[in-house]
């Protein structure tokens, strides 16, 4: 059993009476982030250690655990102790952390004790010196015996110092702080401006996800562009949802009426609007409903695909449009199932979008709709072959 450990004592140093753990960040509070982060990476319970309670503290604590986790407030090692399972492995984020996916799925695939360090003592991530050469960065991996260690120290110790101390003598692991999870934001912060700054770089790695170069160049810069804004505002996150299914039905509706490079144009910013949809809902550890988004730009190709089909079939009194498009939506279909890592290169929904944009606009969709075809087929050989070299 995975279970996580918070720690939220500190208060901000710019905003006195506040606690940095209550402090807002992506959208929510930094507390109810850390605990998402942990239900990503499997924690199926999460203890938070505080010195004092704030209304704003409860409120958090309140919020997370009604989508289901397991979230109590303790305010000792011992208290922590007793109310784990004797067999859990505990992740433990200090105080003011803010990291991302990646770094907390890799420590928690650590099957022992381990420590995220770094070896730069300038680093916004470095908080206490370990030895000669690492700082602890603000991620442990300990077991219920360390906390009940701790729980034998004298009544004034320090939990997270503590803490810290036994797990470095235990021989825990040291995992070195990589420069992309620098990069992606990976730090502590004990300010509101701080968090306010950090929270730019963290919601901009968070829509590097969708990795084609569809996404990756167009899309995901389009997202990374709104998603500070959105947030900061605190737009809901069906706003953009809604905002890309109304411009999906009205593309449908325009190619439908024989204005095809305006329906493809639309259907451009639909597929905008639900990439954006799916990073917030990534953001606030809506797996599933970032996953139902991604189906729904599928979806979205499928229907313009098959509208311009349709609508060339008459056009040029052929059924060859229509048979194109269908080929490229099921072979798109196949791909997006196929086991092995998507390449750069391949297709997806949204870059077949971007193809048949131009030919479109320029009254040539049945042209695009075999580039559409070709590039879908190009790609399942692709994945195909990935597959058997897997095998």
């Amino acid at each position: 059993m995975l279970a996580g450990l918070i720690f939220a004592i500190d208060e901000a140093s710019d905003r006195p009476g506040t606690l940095v753990a209550t402090l807002p960040f992506g959208g929510m509070t930094l507390l109810e982030y850390q605990i998402r982060l942990l239900a990503s990476a499997g924690a199926e319970q999460v203890l938070i250690a505080v010195g004092r309670m704030t209304p704003a503290l409860l409120a958090a604590v309140n919020r997370a655990g009604s989508r289901g986790l397991s979230v109590e407030i303790v305010r000792s090692a011992e208290e922590a102790a007793e109310k784990m399972q004797p067999e859990a492995r505990v992740l433990v984020m200090a105080d003011g952390l803010v990291t991302t996916d990646p770094v907390l799925d890799r420590m928690a695939a650590e099957g022992g004790h381990a420590l995220l360090v770094t070896d730069d003592a300038a680093s916004p991530a470095a908080i206490e010196r370990l030895d000669m050469r690492d700082c602890w960065a603000g991620i442990a991996s300990i077991s219920v015996g360390q906390l009940g260690q701790i729980a034998q120290m004298p009544e004034d110790y320090d939990f997270q110092s503590a803490l810290l101390r036994v797990a470095a003598q235990s021989g825990a692991e040291h995992v070195p702080l990589t420069a992309s999870w620098l990069r992606g934001g990976h730090a502590v912060e004990r300010s509101a401006e701080g968090l306010a700054s950090r929270n730019t770089g963290v919601l901009a790695a968070l829509t590097e996800r969708r990795s084609d170069w569809a996404d990756r160049w167009v899309f995901t810069r389009i997202a990374r562009a709104l998603l500070p804004e959105l947030v900061s505002r605190n737009v809901p996150s069906w706003t953009p949802v809604a905002l890309g299914g109304v411009l999906g039905l009205g593309s449908i509706g325009a190619i439908l009426k024989g204005w095809e490079g305006s329906g493809l144009a639309t259907a451009l910013f639909a597929c905008a609007g639900l990439a954006t949809g799916s990073a917030m809902a990534t953001l606030r550890g809506e797996e599933r409903r970032a996953r139902a988004l991604e189906r729904a730009i599928l979806g979205l190709f499928a229907l313009v695909a098959l509208a311009s089909g349709w609508i060339e079939r008459g056009r040029i009194d052929s059924t060859t449009p229509l048979v194109l498009a269908l080929g490229a939506v099921a072979a798109q279909l196949l791909v997006e199932r196929a086991p092995s890592r998507h390449r750069r290169w391949w297709a997806s929904p949204s870059a077949h979008l971007l193809l048949l944009a131009p030919f479109a606009f320029a009254g040539f969709a049945h042209f695009g709709l075999g580039a559409v075809a070709l590039y879908a087929f190009a790609t399942l050989a692709a994945a195909v072959e990935g597959t058997r070299e897997k095998a």
